[in-house]
């Protein structure tokens, strides 16, 4: 009997050590300062941030002379499989319009410089692009050389509009960057009538997690536009000035149009990484929310003749 109160006793204490013992490690667990590997993580993108941003090179830009272009889309073929066919109501009617002359960006602006703006600005990072830059940094070990030459995605229209303002330029109307895009005559696509080739334009392409498999935004010469602008046509669709309005081409003016008033969505032109060749045709037009931010919509700046 007293050998079973002596065990009884015994276990009574062994649980108890046990519990004091349970609880110190879970209160040492809870105070260990753990956040020093997130904290040494944030550091680690922050440098690569500052780094792709060193690398920032400025923009070339190039002159388009005033005159007339062939804007918008007409039915110019009656073959089922036709590129010509592949529109919808909103490119038409084609409208033969006159515009002043203008200086548009060759290329797409890149992250670096889009990057170099925000810290200059001291203006916040989204979650976006500091995630994806910490994702192929990490993951796929791509140096701030590559990225800096990336074009700038997930913008927000008002970030784009800014960044160009900044810049000492402003984001193109539609009427521009169709005319920089398709030259004076209407070519289908920049480089002219042939359909698009992995040789011509960055499209066709597709991830699971949306990583831009784009190409640097200054290279493209075979698929360049008669004025000599790269990634018209793929890559990073483009913000432009405009609102998007669904009947606009039946009403805007022959001269210098600049988009309805008002409207919900701002206009993108051009096709992306992702997009199918039909997208890449230059009077091809899409819209999206001024606050969208998206890993396939870039945008490059404009600004009238001096």
């Amino acid at each position: 009997m007293q050998n079973s109160r002596r065990i009884a006793r015994c276990t009574n204490q062994v649980r108890r050590y046990l519990y004091l013992l349970g609880s110190v490690l879970i209160t040492t667990l809870m105070c260990t300062p753990l956040p020093h590997i997130a904290t040494a993580s944030t550091n680690d993108v922050r440098d690569r941030i500052e780094d792709i941003a060193a690398l920032a090179n400025g923009a070339l830009i190039l002159t388009v002379t005033e005159g007339h272009f062939i804007m918008g889309t007409a039915r110019a073929s009656h073959e089922p499989f036709s590129f010509d066919l592949q529109y919808d109501d909103t490119e038409q009617p084609q409208r033969r319009v006159w515009l002043n002359q203008f200086e548009i960006d060759r290329d797409e602006v890149s992250l670096g410089e889009y990057l170099l703006w925000l810290r200059q600005q001291q203006r916040h990072l989204s979650e976006e692009v500091r995630k994806l830059i910490d994702h192929v940094t990490t993951i796929h070990a791509m140096p701030p050389e590559t990225l800096t030459r990336w074009p700038a995605l997930y913008v927000t229209w008002s970030e784009a509009s800014d960044f160009c303002h900044a810049q000492g330029k402003r984001l193109p109307t539609e009427a521009e960057w169709e005319k920089a895009a398709r030259g004076d005559s209407g070519n289908l696509f920049p480089w002219g009538q042939r359909p698009p080739t992995p040789a011509l334009a960055m499209f066709g392409q597709y991830h699971a997690h949306e990583i831009p498999i784009v190409a640097s935004v200054d290279s493209g010469e075979e698929g360049r536009s008669p004025y000599g602008l790269h990634h018209m046509a793929g890559n990073a669709a483009e913000w432009v000035e405009d609102w998007f309005g669904i009947d606009y081409y039946a009403t805007m003016p022959d001269r210098n149009p600049h988009g309805p008033a008002t409207g919900r969505y701002k206009v993108v032109r051009g096709g992306s990484w992702k997009s199918t060749p039909t997208l890449l045709r230059t009077a091809t037009r899409g819209g999206a929310s001024p606050n969208q931010r998206a890993a396939t919509i870039g945008f490059r700046c404009a600004r009238s003749a001096q």
